[in-house]
């Protein structure tokens, strides 16, 4: 039998802000690196030293070390110090598929700016992983992977080192980290101590290994280097003569593996249990109000700003990479786990959401910059001003548009380039201070008025494009009349919503003759968790909205009907309160808007709550007529089907698992049951943590849609769902209980036969997708030049079908003068084809990785063709014109 190999590889696990903050993190990281440099730089038998696989903590150490950036370089060209691939430690189930790609994108960037990156996708401390990541790790020409949490045997293996394949057969070698990424932290030169700790480690190790090498990762949470690791080495030479030691990058584990690619088993799927370390999967609802601007920001990026700065720059104007780059950057550092998880400290908190809060202004501003240099270039019409619609889905919208037109004047009209006057509804205006418009007016002592209208009107807008109406001030114009409707009913051509006394509703689908009852009613139940895990009191006292007085109230608008539901939820303050059924004094106050618009298939759900109670959850319920045992929703360029009831439920507390299985889920845009004919999506703008609760007497599936839950500590011990330490530590965190005013908004959409056929996927992507305004008008307080007026008042860069394959990405190649479309298929058992047509003549059409560069075997063509795309496959291409 050959020697049995124990590899030690000098590391630190870096969190650059948990219960402390990312400048003390950094003050600590500016000792560490001078001692991990000079030990690299002076010892030749120190060969190595892992840098936590992110490159964010060399943007922070360069920020106060500029001067050493030569000496950084210098290792990481030898070999010495590794660094990369990522940006941040990112978590792979609460943020998009687009985020990873970006975090991987830019982190191989900084570490090609210094050398070679590390080629292993390494999550050391993940709380799940998504099982689209072989697929993303193949896109940058990665086939390795090293990771800790999520995995038992009920994947298909018990073995630490396997090949995991995603859906399309993309395939990695993982290795595993059975026992976390510290084991090998403070090793001790105290014999006893040492061969008493690696006793149990070693054999545990070992059985779970196909090649027999040992990986014993030697650092831990900013942890310092340890500089006796070679007497360490030493003792365990002696006290273990039949196994070799070495100071080992990763990689050397990985060719071991490879060498058994043959005895490995082969494991499709995501990482998601939580038997042997905890993946803390109701993380999904803590800090509720961060976890919403995340999504808007990464919405707010990729379906709206990218697409439109692409448009802008095919149209002749700058695209501004670093513009964007910073706001990524902005967001990715909130997107490593402990940060996004929100398992951090209030002053934490404080930072992520004030980051988020920068990154979404800078998208915002930018939006409206490009919307604005497109149509200040458009030709003038006599004296009009101009309301531009811009679509960046790939097909023409036909919908109803709310939008909002500024103007000096008391009525107006809108008309397009034919003449043809465009009807429109006004719901409601104001008058509004000329300052606020261009202080230079009010400078010059016109104090004339200015009105905004919300208006309604109903459009068609060309695919990746826009259209552009003229307004004409002082004319009286086709404002739309509401014909009389039934006061309790909202009704299209696809639904009949009756709004009950209770406040729910009762909603019948016209298309496939199913009624969902009972819809929208609130469930406030405990919440004896932490931030990592919702845990139900042991003395559960369950209140449900339709228990309190509703007051309801229906507007039939001309395009659309308005329900609103107010009511206040009386609940107990506090989990003492709760566990004694005492008092109510505490209270969830709701407002409930539904809007069903003209021809709209999705239900528009918009609810604003006031939480004014401590320790409790509040998730929002919508029961079917299905009855299925499985649920599907989407993950990374993809969708995922996951079991209603999980069997480990039954044993896991006799089987030890660290966390109870509940089936408690994670979705993107959407999560859908169905039954074969028919089905029910929950379309999410960032709400994303879900649960079937089935109800065998009704023979019916209910979805549980998370608004938010509240809980005042970072960690705490013996949970119900979470027996024994707390995870994290126990300090307390009162912003985590979630208090005053959250927007939770959501949309419902019925469709007949399943996900696929009804084209789910590209309406969950719509959903986050509006149709884009401006209005144009002769006043601004920021003044832009403004070069020749040449620009269509109506333009299409692209179109694709809308069924079969879903855009993911338009945006403007980062080192060419081209675009790049990222598109995926999101069935999960079939392939499909697809191509897309460009309104200009192309050039050159390329596939290439995620990083952007060509694929090896990929040909130079014309054709715009995406060829066929594998179950759940993204694929990449660079168009020029």
């Amino acid at each position: 039998m050959a020697t049995s190999r124990v590899h030690i590889t000098p590391h630190m696990h870096w969190d650059r802000e948990w219960y402390f903050t990312t400048e003390e993190s950094r003050i600590l990281l500016v000792n560490n690196m001078e001692e991990i440099m000079t030990r690299l730089e002076t010892d030749p038998d120190y060969k190595f030293y892992v840098l936590d696989g992110q490159t964010a903590l060399l943007e922070d150490y360069f920020a106060v070390q500029p001067e050493n950036q030569a000496r950084v370089k210098s290792l990481v060209q030898a070999g010495k110090l590794i660094v990369g691939p990522w940006y941040s430690q990112t978590d792979t189930m609460q943020v998009s598929g687009e985020s990873i790609v970006r975090n991987m994108m830019y982190g191989m960037r900084d570490c090609l700016a210094l050398g070679e990156p590390m080629k292993i996708g390494y999550l050391p401390d993940s709380f799940s992983m998504s099982s689209q990541l072989p697929m993303i790790y193949n896109g940058f020409g990665i086939d390795r992977t090293m990771f800790w949490r999520g995995c038992s045997e009920r994947h298909g293996t018990n073995k630490t080192e396997f090949l995991w394949q995603s859906n399309d057969g993309s395939e990695v070698a993982a290795q595993v980290l059975p026992l976390g990424y510290a084991i090998g932290k403070y090793l001790p030169e105290d014999k006893d101590a040492l061969t008493t700790r690696l006793d149990t480690y070693l054999k545990v190790l070992e059985n779970a290994s196909v090649t027999k090498d040992i990986l014993l990762p030697n650092g831990h949470d900013q942890m310092p280097i340890q500089k006796n690791i070679f007497e360490v080495m030493d003792i365990l030479r002696e006290a273990y003569p039949d196994r070799e030691f070495l100071m080992s990058r990763f990689e050397e584990v990985f060719e071991r593996i490879e060498e058994e690619k043959d005895q490995l088993d082969t494991i499709k799927g995501e990482f998601n249990d939580g038997k042997y370390m905890r993946v803390h999967r109701s993380i999904s609802s803590t800090r509720m109000d961060i976890k919403l601007i995340h999504a808007e920001v990464e919405n707010k990026i990729v379906n709206i700003l990218e697409p439109l700065a692409a448009i802008a720059y095919k149209l002749g104007f700058d695209y501004h990479h670093g513009l964007i780059e910073k706001m990524w950057k902005e967001s990715m550092k909130n997107h490593a786990h402990d940060s996004i998880g929100c398992c951090c400290s209030d002053k934490v908190h404080a930072e992520i959401l004030n980051r988020y809060i920068l990154a979404d202004d800078m998208a915002t501003n930018l939006i409206t910059f490009y919307k604005r240099k497109i149509v200040d270039h458009m030709p003038a019409h006599e004296d009009c001003d101009k309301l531009a619609l811009f679509n960046l889905s790939t097909y023409e919208r036909d919908e109803v548009v709310n939008t909002m037109i500024t103007i000096r004047a008391q009525e107006f009209s809108i008309f397009d380039d034919a003449g043809n006057e465009v009807e429109y509804f006004i719901e409601d205006q104001r008058e509004i201070d000329p300052g606020k418009i261009d202080r230079q007016i009010v400078h010059y002592g016109n104090y004339d008025p200015f009105m905004e209208f919300d208006i309604q009107l109903k459009a068609k807008i060309p695919a990746m494009g826009f259209t552009t109406f003229h307004v004409k001030a002082n004319q009286p114009g086709a404002v739309k009349a509401v014909t009389q409707k039934q006061d309790d009913v909202l009704e299209n051509c696809f639904y009949k919503i009756t709004i009950n006394n209770d406040g729910t509703l009762a909603v019948f689908d016209k298309q496939t003759q199913q009624t969902f009852e009972q819809v929208l009613r609130l469930e406030d139940g405990s919440d004896d968790g932490d931030e990592y895990d919702y845990s139900p009191s042991r003395q559960e006292w369950l209140l449900y909205s339709n228990e309190f007085d509703v007051e309801t109230t229906v507007e039939h608008q001309a395009l659309q009907s308005v329900a609103t539901i107010k009511f206040r939820m009386n609940v107990p303050a506090n989990l003492t309160a709760r566990e004694q059924h005492s008092n109510q004094d505490g209270y969830v106050d709701v407002v409930c808007q539904v809007v069903l618009k003209e021809d709209a298939r999705r239900i528009d759900v918009r609810m604003e709550l006031d939480n004014q109670a401590d320790d409790h959850r509040v998730r929002v319920l919508v029961p079917t007529p299905f009855v299925t045992d499985t649920v599907v929703a989407d993950n990374q360029f993809g969708l995922i089907t996951r079991p209603t009831d999980d069997p480990a439920m039954q044993v896991w507390e006799e089987e030890k698992w660290k966390e109870a299985p509940v089936p408690l889920y994670q979705l993107m845009n959407f999560a859908a049951l169905e039954n074969g004919q028919a089905g029910l999506a929950i379309m999410s703008n960032g709400l994303r943590e879900f649960e079937v609760i089935a109800n065998q007497g009704e023979q019916r599936d209910t979805f549980a849609l998370t608004l938010f839950r509240g809980i005042g500590v970072l960690g705490k011990e013996n949970l119900l769902l979470r027996p024994g330490r707390p995870s994290g530590i126990k300090i307390p965190a009162l912003d985590s209980q979630t208090r005053g005013k959250i927007v939770c908004e959501f949309a419902l959409l019925g469709f007949a036969g399943n996900h696929i056929e009804a084209n789910v996927m590209a309406e969950a992507r719509e959903n986050v997708t509006p149709i884009q305004c401006y209005n144009k008008i002769p006043y601004n307080a920021m003044k832009l030049n403004v070069g020749e007026q040449n620009l269509p008042l109506t333009y299409s860069l692209l179109s694709t079908e809308k069924s079969g394959i879903v855009l993911s990405v338009l945006k403007k190649a980062e080192d060419e003068e081209a675009l790049i479309i990222r598109v995926y298929n999101p069935s999960e058992t079939e392939s499909v084809s697809g191509c897309v047509e460009f309104t200009s003549p192309v050039t050159e059409w390329v596939e290439t990785l995620l990083d952007e560069t060509p694929k090896a075997d990929t040909v130079i063509e014309e054709a715009q063709n995406f060829g066929t795309l594998a179950p759940c496959q993204a694929k990449t291409f660079r168009v020029k014109f």
